[in-house]
């Protein structure tokens, strides 16, 4: 029988009978753009990283043919799942769990799975099991206003993803995960390519890119290089879905990076530094912070990405994105308000969000 089949390798085994029957039975369903990675994690123990990861990794027969050492893998892959900070209330292995299923669900749309290598898919479920590899739960502002050594150290620019990025490469090395491929450094430089593109404060540069391409009509996936592109476009999507999803998901996640957020604001406070955008817990509200973030960041991102891959998927993520913006302006007091000025008034906070100070703020990536 093939490697993976080994029954005492399979790391659902280590789970309570009935959880492993369960949390194998949602797996049935990984491709479904309504999976409940909350419930999955709680199935797993809190192991959604490594079994999701470990399960897609098979699924697409990567396991076999890259020839990797089932015992180097789940090592590897459980190393990144403890770099992750769970104390965070966003930026944790959930999170990196939830950005590798919907990774997998854009790998199956038709323009990429017809067109994508297995070097290409290992690259992009790799990229984004560790994407915010040992997030600290603040932001490159508040890291280089704090002096922190990793600003220092990157000198001010994508400074967190340098970190995530750098993190992930320790590990593939100190595992020797890929120590028998003589693409390995090739591995290394690519996965830092994806990693640094989730860096928000450079949407706009990616995003004109991507426009201009789907403008003139030219992107070729014939090319290695085109084709890196779209993975990174399709990890920038993956990063900053929670709006995109069913309600009941997406407004976990949205209380969950408000609450990120808000922690921020406190501790700048606390250390009287200037506060952060929507990181004042009484300027903002986890709706007007929302409603900031999808109109500014989320919506010209997917717009771009249905243009580009005009599938039922896509459909229903911006039929989700309209419906949870609907719902956050209904949640905002002010806006429901039948005082005039309360017409305006989401925009209170999300005002000037010029989206420097969203990209700022924002640490959704």
């Amino acid at each position: 029988s093939p490697p993976q089949a080994l029954p005492h390798l399979n790391p659902l085994h280590i789970l309570d009978e009935d959880y492993c029957g369960q949390a194998k039975c949602m797996l049935e369903k990984v491709g479904s753009w309504n999976f409940d990675i909350f419930l999955f994690d709680r199935l797993t123990n809190g192991n959604s990283l490594v079994f999701l990861t470990f399960h897609l990794l098979n699924q697409y027969g990567l396991i076999e043919l890259f020839q990797l050492d089932m015992v180097k893998l789940r090592r590897f892959l459980v190393l990144v799942q403890e770099d992750y900070h769970n104390q965070n209330p966003y930026h944790n292995a959930v999170h990196a769990a939830d950005v590798t299923q919907a990774m997998h669900c854009y790998l199956r749309e038709p323009k990429l799975a017809q067109s994508l290598t297995s070097f290409d898919i290992l690259l992009g479920l790799l990229a984004a099991a560790t994407h915010d590899l040992d997030h600290p739960g603040v932001n490159q502002p508040f890291l280089i206003k704090t002096n922190h050594y990793l600003a220092a150290l990157y000198r001010n620019t994508s400074v967190l993803e340098n970190h995530h990025w750098r993190s992930a490469v320790g590990l593939l090395r100190e595992t020797e995960l890929f120590s028998h491929l003589p693409v390995e450094d090739s591995i290394e430089r690519q996965l830092g390519s994806l990693i640094l593109a989730t860096d928000i404060s450079r949407q706009n540069e990616y995003l004109s890119r991507f426009r201009t391409h789907l403008d003139e009509n030219d992107l070729c996936l014939g090319h290695a290089s085109h084709r890196h592109f779209v993975l990174q476009m399709a990890l920038k999507c993956a990063d900053i879905c929670n709006p995109c999803r069913p309600w009941e998901l997406s407004k976990q996640w949205s209380e969950k990076v408000t609450e990120e957020f808000f922690h921020q604001g406190d501790i700048e406070k606390k250390h009287k530094l200037e506060i952060s955008p929507l990181c004042d817990s009484e300027a903002n509200t986890i709706a007007s912070v929302q409603i900031g973030f999808m109109t500014y960041v989320v919506e010209p991102l997917f717009a771009e990405w249905v243009r580009f891959s005009d599938t039922r998927l896509s459909q229903t993520m911006l039929g989700h994105l309209g419906l949870n913006k609907a719902s956050w302006s209904a949640l905002e007091p002010e806006a429901s308000g039948s005082s005039e000025e309360g017409e305006s008034e989401p925009g209170r906070a999300t005002e000037e969000p010029s989206s420097r100070a969203l990209s700022q703020g924002s640490q959704e990536s």
